[in-house]
């Protein structure tokens, strides 16, 4: 038992409380190695977390850098015109092209109300269904004032879809409403004229070209009820009487002529027409234009910037969270760590092994495209010396990084092998966890001694106290007694 400093409340007994305080401090140093250990340990899993973070973020930048270097760029001379995405199938090349006509869905406006509150014929549940095709004829029919004749209608076989009008929503809003709440592929809106009889129902076909346009039935004569038949019954390959609504706009489709080749399409969406490359048509030409399709280096730089800085970020917290003390500074909480160590090893043998040179290449290292190593063991990267190897060969580059023996794909192999269930960071974080386990099963056994032994303490000292207090009434008693009798 160590020696302590005793306190006293009074001359010849003890401060039980201060002593066994004392006493305790001595008996509980073994529980506070054992924190202290655990709150290493738990330092330690903390910046475990922080560098599986950082690998995850390491491996992310390889993926993008990967999946850059499949990429195309797809750049119009004049983008007033079209825009183009070029996709991993693209083919590099020059592509002359003239846009003679844009994309348009199909208009329709029907006859005008007075208002579109009132209701409209009655309250007979009508039908009203909606199916889109193509209007043909020589040339489609006639159209006079928006009303075809000698036109024919051919359905495209999409199917029909219908809604109902009752005394619900026989206004024109109440129709309006129905049919864009129907999803029938039809928006309806209102528009006011201006005329004595404002209010006119306007239907605009959702998708445009020539087979979507609209032919619209209705039960309302069969039911009884015929002034909805006469509001929006419209068959262009019918009667001129039975187109209750005028077309304002045809649907049409788009012609491009691509390198001499006639194309058409029902969308100003144009896939197909350049292998791998989308494009989306915006104005007519006046004078043909052009597409450069190339690999999109800009991109490939971005990403090989995004894996030096990546790289550069995970390797700086590995050296200082891995760095021994000195008398300036602590040492990491991973200082000396296997794991860490073995990171490390990892890491310098794939940037010490060449990739194999793709055929007829000479690209075998980071070095060669701009990449090297700088003191404290982070990466730089010469710009103008990468960009200058994709200008020369852009697919020795891209072998480089993304073949078998590539740094981007071993190096994003080693990220998922470290970060994975089993990896090195989650065998290492769960073997402290372990230890952690241990301990606090330790600590939690010391602790319930440590109540024992202080109740043991307590109780001993207490009781010392009480012999000693009563010693030091006996003495104060015999010497009182000595001094009566030697006066007397």
């Amino acid at each position: 038992m160590a020696t302590s400093s005793v306190a006293s409340t009074s001359v010849g007994t003890l401060d039980v409380p201060s002593l066994v305080s004392q006493l305790m401090a001595v008996e509980r140093r073994p529980i506070d190695k054992l924190n202290t250990k655990v709150s290493s340990y738990q330092t330690k899993i903390s910046s475990l977390g922080t560098l599986s973070g950082l690998v995850s973020g390491f491996q992310t930048a390889l993926q993008s850098l990967n999946t850059s270097l499949q990429g195309f760029s797809a750049t119009p001379s004049d983008a007033s015109v079209f825009s183009a995405a070029a996709a991993s199938t693209a083919v590099s090349g020059t592509y002359s092209l003239n846009v003679t006509k844009l994309a348009q869905s199909q208009n329709l406006v029907a006859a005008g109300q007075t208002s579109d509150t009132t209701a409209i014929g009655n309250a007979t549940s009508t039908t009203i269904t909606f199916d889109f095709g193509t209007i043909s004829g020589v040339p489609p029919g006639t159209l006079t004032g928006g009303v075809y004749s000698g036109a024919i209608y051919t359905s495209n076989g999409s199917g029909t879809k219908s809604i109902t009008i009752d005394g619900t929503n026989n206004t024109l809003q109440g129709i309006r409403n129905a049919i864009n709440a129907g999803n029938v592929g039809v928006t309806a809106t209102i528009v006011n004229d201006g005329s004595g009889t404002p209010y006119r129902l306007a239907l605009t076909s959702n998708n445009p070209g020539i087979s979507n346009s609209l032919k619209i039935t209705t039960d309302g004569v069969a039911v009884g009820n015929p002034d909805i038949d006469t509001l929006l019954g419209y068959d262009p390959g019918g009667l001129p009487a039975a187109q209750h609504l005028n077309q304002t706009v045809a649907a049409q489709n788009a012609d491009i002529n691509v390198n001499g080749i006639a194309i058409t399409s029902a969308s100003n969406t144009v896939t197909g027409a350049i292998q791998g490359v989308t494009l989306t048509l915006k104005n007519l030409t006046t004078a043909p234009t052009t597409l450069t399709v190339a690999k999109d280096t800009a991109t490939v730089s971005t990403a090989v910037s995004g894996f030096v800085d990546a790289y550069n970020a995970l390797s700086s917290q590995i050296k200082s969270r891995s760095a021994y003390g000195n008398s300036t500074s602590p040492a990491g909480a991973l200082a000396g760590d296997g794991t860490v160590r073995s990171m490390l090893d990892q890491l310098r043998g794939i940037f010490l092994t060449p990739a194999t040179p793709a055929s007829g290449g000479t690209l075998t290292m980071l070095t060669q495209v701009g990449i090297s190593f700088q003191a404290g063991g982070t990466l730089k990267l010469d710009s103008s010396k990468l960009n200058s190897a994709m200008t020369n060969n852009f697919s020795d580059v891209t072998n480089l990084f993304s073949s078998a023996s590539g740094f981007a794909t071993r190096l994003e192999a080693w990220s998922s092998s470290v970060v994975q269930t089993g990896g090195l960071l989650s065998l290492r974080t769960d073997s402290l966890n372990t230890s952690i386990k241990e301990y606090n099963a330790q600590i939690g056994k010391l602790e319930a001694r440590m109540k024992v032994l202080q109740k043991q303490y307590t109780t001993t000292y207490s009781n010392l106290n009480m012999l000693l207090s009563n010693m030091n009434s006996t003495s104060a008693y015999l010497t009182s007694q000595f001094s009566k009798g030697t006066s007397s």
